[in-house]
């Protein structure tokens, strides 16, 4: 009787390992590895249901990128991505391990075939998200386009996760034309959607993944393919109640 009852409370403590990581595992962690002597930024949007591990990565080449097979088991975290690099896709593995007393997570990451590895800490977020109803309205920027200034403006419309609008200034040779953007959505202070458009008569797909903050929305946008990519911060216009745009 007593085994019976001990092996029944040992089950019971199993099944609720995962929830209880669960607790302290979804949300927003940031963290820096070291590549070639400079510290590279990553943020992962984790959401733990059960033992299984969702979410995205951003700041790797291909960003944001899906992770694959997530899942914790006790205080271990594993999970992988694709990203490319230099024309060329790396599979990247991720095992961490949880820190009850720091409250972080301790990863290895590196390529499947074991050619490179770093060691990255990653701690969870205490920024606020953005309610969804923040991103609707008019935010306008500029980026530099082969030494000229290209002016733009985003009309956005939020609901719940899902964001809609266009984009205007990324037509060549009609900055005035407007773009509906595709597959709109914010989730926690990350915004990400894609346009179609045209330069020098070849279509292109623009992939653009933001970060909320301060009333401001930094973009890393460019081609899917990863042969182009810039950098533009923009801001609601000054009609829309939070400051002057860029």
């Amino acid at each position: 009787m007593r085994h019976s009852l001990s092996a029944a409370v040992f089950a019971g403590v199993l099944a609720i390992l995962p929830c209880v990581h669960g607790a302290d595992l979804s949300g927003t962690w940031k963290g820096a590895f070291d590549y070639q002597g400079q510290s590279v930024a990553l943020t992962f949007h984790l959401t733990q249901t059960g033992s299984a591990v969702t979410g995205t990565i951003e700041g790797l080449p291909t960003t944001p990128t899906d992770i694959h097979d997530g899942k914790i088991v006790s205080e271990k975290v594993s999970f992988w991505a694709n990203t490319d690099y230099q024309g060329q896709t790396y599979k990247l593995l991720f095992v961490g391990r949880l820190s009850s007393a720091g409250g972080g997570i301790s990863f290895e990451l590196g390529t499947d075939d074991g050619s490179w590895s770093s060691a990255l800490v990653a701690h969870k977020s205490t920024e606020p998200a953005p309610a969804p109803a923040a991103v609707t309205g008019t935010w306008k920027g500029s980026f530099d386009f082969q030494g000229a200034t290209v002016p733009v403006t985003l009309h956005l419309t939020g609901a719940g996760e899902t964001v809609t609008g266009t984009v205007e200034g990324m037509v060549d040779g009609a900055p005035g034309k407007t773009v509906e953007i595709e597959d709109g959505k914010l989730e926690g202070g990350t915004l990400t959607f894609w346009l179609s458009t045209q330069y020098q008569g070849a279509a292109y797909k623009i992939v653009y993944n933001g970060t909320m903050a301060d009333g401001r929305i930094k973009f890393t946008f460019g081609t899917d393919d990863g042969s182009w990519t810039n950098e533009m911060t923009v801001e609601k216009a000054a009609s829309e109640g939070t400051g002057t745009p860029e």
